[in-house]
């Protein structure tokens, strides 16, 4: 149904790929997923609350579905067996090896894949229904959400920058509520109060932060150094290298 390539598999890349969905098949009634924590919070405090992904799902009116068996985990790893064997191949013989050309040759993957391989439901009738939001209200839905508590002077801080709202008078009726900071992919942030979007301005910028890595990206990272090592060419000293030459301490006043 959809397909794209990303660097690692994060949080982002689920986003951007259910955009790519909503865009050519519309809202599903439901995904149906692992337990990978992209989908689902493991952490034993946290148990079965929403992930960020989980929680632009319930906004869309989508409902997760998470395996709980081997045999349902097995639903979901079929088809990955299959596509990283065969599009693999497909992708060696049309000798593609950046992620843009790869990204440019998924839709006629697709439509060479599901002819022969797709399975004929028992009710033929396309579940799928409309967006209903626009673009920009699709933005902030697969945004990246924070909530922040507004200080005495309407000023918040948010991955080192500070943020301060605009045009609220000089009654300060906001001081201490707490807004939502919206960041979409593009790094552009939305500051929302009860659904609706403030005006505000950038007091202060200091160094990015280091961004948290989830276990598949430190895992994409970790092997990029590997291949990087492997690739540096080994130092190899001749034989007569000052480095294997003997050397002799003689003690001081030696006969």
């Amino acid at each position: 149904m959809a397909l794209h390539f990303a660097p690692a598999e994060t949080t982002q890349a689920y986003r951007e790929t259910l955009r790519i969905y909503l865009a050519q098949h519309g809202r599903p009634v439901a995904l149906y997923s692992d337990q990978r924590s992209i989908f689902r919070m493991n952490q034993t405090h946290r148990e079965g609350g929403p992930t960020p992904f989980t929680r632009a799902l319930r906004t869309l009116d989508i409902e997760p579905i998470h395996a709980h068996t081997p045999q349902a985990k097995g639903r979901v790893e079929r088809a990955n067996q299959t596509l990283q064997d065969r599009l693999v191949k497909e992708l060696c013989l049309a000798g593609i090896s950046t992620l843009e050309t790869a990204n440019t040759f998924l839709p006629d993957f697709i439509r060479a894949y599901n002819p022969r391989f797709a399975v004929l439901p028992h009710n033929p009738i396309d579940a799928h229904r409309p967006v209903q939001h626009g673009p920009r209200e699709l933005d902030l839905i697969l945004s990246l959400q924070e909530t922040r508590k507004l200080s005495k002077n309407l000023t918040l801080q948010y991955q080192n920058r500070e943020y301060q709202l605009t045009g609220q008078g000089q009654g300060y009726r906001l001081r201490g509520a707490l807004i939502t900071v919206s960041e979409t992919f593009d790094g552009s942030v939305t500051l929302l109060h009860q659904g609706q979007i403030l005006p505000y301005r950038r007091l202060s910028q200091g160094a990015p932060p280091i961004p948290l890595d989830d276990e598949k990206s430190v895992q994409a990272t970790v092997d990029q150094a590997k291949t990087a090592q492997l690739a540096r060419p080994t130092f190899k000293p001749a034989p007569d290298h000052p480095w294997k030459r003997r050397s002799y301490f003689i003690p001081q006043n030696h006969p």
